[in-house]
């Protein structure tokens, strides 16, 4: 039986991979100008689907990694949080519309939050505050009593799981198997190949970025899923995944893990608090978008221009953080790690997260033509 002294091992090697992957993320997307928001806003404002084009080539890696984890039963990824029974579909799609727009007035979503940190933006770090503040208000306060009341109850149950394989497979582990490798390959494949035909986007930088975070999500999964599984825990006796808060198999998020790593440095000497598989992402990301920017010397201070960039950020940050909670993710959290176990409540949380940018910018257009 695992003592813990060996659990301690564990926990120690899930987060320090998981930071030295978040490093690696946080640099990568710094580098390529990886960016949802900046995809949907490139698409809206220029006809460039470049951009959108690098995050389908990342969606498309980050399924086929997934399920070949999953057919291989190196990951059990029906443990999610993204694969429950419960289709709580109002609360993803509300969730992902507050996200979504939230994202546009902030300059970013939860990754790009922490990679402009990592570059030197204080706007960044007023959305960061404000994004983990209402995100814990919507897990444990006051929001979070109107988001189980009024959202959460709202739901489908799907009593094999809401991901695609297993709806389709029914009771069948053999099916299953098959259906994670076809759909994995079938879906993950045409991803790519709508992303590679575009001709502007057939560049290294833009291949790497693409390929690259759809590696890390991967990644994640094996480091959650795999390292820190643990058949029998020694003091429950079940099954248990070391380092996670939820106790479930994880891959990259950036809305609750903000949340986390405030309360962790808020309340330091608390001996019950750990740094976690979220909050060494979280890091991570800051430190490797850092070092980089000092690395290509382009670090630079940033602040906030008046009171309506102020009140723009501040209100951004707010509507991520509930918004994120609210819709289990962000567009890292839904958007890849999310949609890379084909659950269909990432499909929705997606799209209406990209609906909710969407309208910030029609909306945005609409506030400059009046001042005109």
């Amino acid at each position: 039986m695992l003592q813990e002294s060996d659990l301690a091992a564990i926990h120690q090697t899930v987060v320090w991979s998981v930071f030295a992957l978040g490093l690696l993320l946080g640099a990568l997307m710094n580098r390529t100008n990886f960016c949802t928001m900046g995809a949907v806003a490139d698409i809206v404002n220029m006809g460039d689907w470049t951009r959108m084009r690098m995050w389908l080539a990342a969606i498309g890696v980050a399924i086929i990694g997934t399920q070949l984890l999953a057919a291989s039963g190196l990951v059990d990824v029906s443990r999610s949080i993204y694969t429950t029974p419960d289709l709580i579909w109002l609360s993803l799609a509300f969730g992902g519309l507050l996200f979504g727009f939230g994202m546009v007035l902030a300059s970013g979503c939860g990754s790009k939050t922490l990679v402009r940190i990592g570059g030197g933006s204080l706007k960044s770090l007023i959305v960061f505050l404000v994004m983990g503040l209402t995100a814990y208000m919507t897990l444990r306060g006051v929001f979070g009593v109107v988001r189980v009341s009024a959202f959460d109850s709202v739901r489908i149950n799907l009593p094999g799981g809401q991901d695609l394989p297993r709806l389709l497979a029914g009771d069948s582990a053999e099916q299953l198997t098959r259906l994670q490798l076809v759909l994995g390959l079938a879906i993950g494949g045409a991803l790519l190949v709508l992303a590679f035909m575009g001709r502007e986007f057939r560049r290294f930088e833009n291949a790497a970025g693409g390929i690259g975070v759809g590696l890390i999500i991967v990644a994640g999964w094996y480091v959650s899923g795999h390292l820190g599984f643990v058949e029998e825990h020694p003091n429950t006796l079940e099954t248990a995944f070391i380092g996670t808060t939820s106790n479930r198999p994880e891959s990259f998020s950036f809305v609750s893990p903000v949340a986390y790593t405030l309360d962790l440095l808020m309340l330091w000497s608390d001996a019950s608090r750990r740094v976690s598989f979220g909050i060494a992402a979280v890091l991570g990301m800051i430190a490797g978008s850092f070092l980089y920017a000092l690395a290509s010397r382009r670090f630079r201070w940033e602040g906030l221009h008046g009171a309506e960039d102020t009140a723009n950020h501040m209100v951004g940050g707010a509507l991520m953080g509930v918004g994120g909670v609210t819709a289990l993710g962000c567009t890292i959290g839904q958007g890849l790690s999310g949609l890379s176990t084909l659950a269909i409540g990432s499909v929705i949380a997606f799209a209406f997260i990209v609906l909710g940018a969407w309208l910030a910018m029609k909306y945005q257009g609409w506030r400059i033509e009046r001042m005109v």
